[in-house]
């Protein structure tokens, strides 16, 4: 009896310290880094169209080893890159948000506004105005700026990119400092909204002029140019040039126009940014005070390779395996650091696109490009046709058409009627769809889902009075490289991976939306979702 008692009693003791050593190690109640990558440009497949020449550290260690959202699809038109990197870290779309394009125009004064112009502020670091910018018209919070509310504002938020408004909106309203790249000098600069001047530490990268050494080097393939079988053959007439350039073929030169500026179209420009953001860890001491900061960094390259060339060129093939690279270095930085347990990464897009249609149509396959001019001047003779002299048209923006009111009030035209009459000449017009009359978008002839999407991308102080829908594959753009911006898939399925913290490996493959990324990251870093959120939590975490 006593020989039970005491081995009964062992083996409480021994449970009991077991337990005790457990709870006296909990897991972190939040990360220590929060970073949030945005690929500009990326559609969903590119995850695996390259899949076979990444290397095992970079995008496939996220899919490896992280949540990877399989049918994450934008769930609002148009397709930008401000209005995305806006609803990434917002969880709401335009119509709550209110950053509806990257340009539009002022419902009540007829201005035409770029989404992130701010005259009461001055660039810092460079001269000109190309930092007179800050996220003013931003209606919302963000999630950045949520989790610095969370902790009273102890903790840190920076944001980079090469374009301002990749890293003026994912910052919000409370970043201690966001970036962006000015071509004028090739250095990274910021507005007096953040600060009155350049930490140290920018201003010696800055010195460093790694921009003009990368512009030096040109631009040619990573790995022989004939492994390069995920592409069509170089030097495509699909495909854009750059200045001075005869052809659009490797190598490429880089030297001529603006040099700096051609940068932004190279994947140096996506490496360059990864530079800068290490720096920003390194310097800003990231994730080393004991509160949870969030690094927001978008690469911008992609985006811009992706216009010039189109997703079937060998440029963007080159691109995305250099961005392999950069991405696994980020990840390697982290590991030394903090470990992998101690940092929260997601990664997604700001968009996808459409596949150029020359090339398609060179495989039979339906596509154009949409004449803009010969469409607006049609519809502007047909205006005057039934309205008598005079020229109603304000401007032409994301695929929306504004007319004047004022004048439309003052000679009696009807809204419908003008509605009637932009939609007859526009059925004329080879590629066009339909046009939606956004006062009235449930009477429009679309489906539930297009529908929906409309309506999220709507606000009446911002948007037109008219969308013009084309056919699937088509745009309006030039007859090299593509562009984005519609409601079709292609432009809506991006990738959405969660990496580190917490995070347990798996794959979701029921549809998700841009607008649960942040509505999931304030449930699981628990703070509040931003003040405009309608997302869902798309899984829970738990004990890795």
């Amino acid at each position: 009896m006593k020989k039970n008692y005491l081995f009964s009693l062992i083996l409480f003791c021994l449970s009991f310290g077991a337990f005790a050593q457990k709870k006296s190690t909990p897991l972190a109640k939040r990360p220590a880094l929060v970073i949030g990558i945005v690929v500009d440009q990326m559609r969903y497949d590119y995850l695996y169209k390259y899949a076979d020449r990444y290397s095992e550290n970079g995008f496939k260690r996220l899919m490896r080893e992280g949540i990877n959202c399989q049918d994450n699809h934008y769930n609002y038109a148009p397709t930008v890159t401000a209005a995305g990197h806006t609803s990434v870290y917002t969880g709401t779309v335009p119509a709550v948000h209110g950053i509806v394009g990257n340009d539009w125009v002022d419902v009540a004064t007829g201005k035409k506004v770029y989404c992130t112009d701010d005259s009461t502020v001055v660039t810092v670091g460079t001269t000109g105005k190309t930092g007179w910018m800050s996220p003013k018209n931003l209606w919302t919070s963000t999630i950045t700026d949520q989790l610095k509310m969370a902790q009273n504002f102890r903790s840190k938020t920076i944001a980079i990119a090469l374009k301002d408004r990749g890293a003026i909106l994912p910052g919000g309203h409370t970043a201690d400092g966001a970036y962006w790249y000015d071509s004028k000098e090739g250095r990274w600069i910021t507005s007096s909204f953040y600060m009155k001047e350049l930490p140290a530490w920018v201003q010696a990268f800055n010195g460093e002029e790694r921009a003009i050494k990368y512009v030096k080097q040109g631009w040619n393939t990573l790995y022989p140019i004939q492994s390069y079988r995920q592409s069509a053959e170089d030097n495509s007439p699909y495909e854009g040039k750059f200045p001075g350039e005869k052809t659009s073929g490797f190598p490429h030169d880089l030297k001529e126009g603006n040099p700096l500026e051609v940068l932004r179209s190279t994947p140096y420009g996506n490496q360059l940014t990864k530079e800068f953001a290490l720096k920003a860890i390194e310097n800003e001491k990231l994730g080393q005070q004991g509160n949870t900061d969030f690094l927001a960094i978008s690469f911008s390259s992609t985006d811009y390779v992706g216009h010039n060339f189109g997703p079937q060129s060998i440029e963007l093939e080159d691109t995305y395996l250099r961005l392999d690279q950069d991405i696994a270095e980020i990840l390697s930085v982290l590991d030394k650091k903090f470990g992998k347990d101690q940092v929260l990464v997601f990664l997604t897009a700001d968009h996808a696109v459409a596949e150029v249609p020359g090339f398609l149509q060179s495989k039979k396959m339906p596509g154009g490009v949409f004449d803009r001019v010969k469409a607006t001047s049609d519809m502007k003779k047909a205006i005057v046709s039934a309205f008598g002299n005079v020229d109603l048209l304000v401007s032409e923006d994301n695929s929306q058409l504004y007319f004047n009111h004022a004048t439309m009030e003052k000679l009696g035209i009807d809204h419908k009627k003008l509605f009637d009459v932009v939609r007859s000449s526009f059925q004329k017009q080879e590629g066009f769809s339909e046009l939606i009359d956004l006062r009235n978008i449930k009477g429009s002839n679309l489906n539930e889902l297009y529908t929906r999407l409309v309506i999220n991308g709507y606000h009446p102080a911002r948007s037109g009075d008219f969308m013009v829908l084309l056919k699937p594959q088509w745009f309006i753009g030039s007859k090299t490289g593509t562009t984005h911006s519609t409601l079709y898939a292609y432009d809506t399925h991006v990738p959405l991976l969660f990496y580190g913290w917490k995070v347990r490996a798996n794959e979701i493959t029921t549809r998700t939306s841009i607008s649960d990324i942040s509505t999931t990251l304030a449930n699981w870093l628990t703070c509040m979702e931003p003040s405009g959120s309608i997302g869902q939590i798309i899984s829970k975490i738990g004990n890795p």
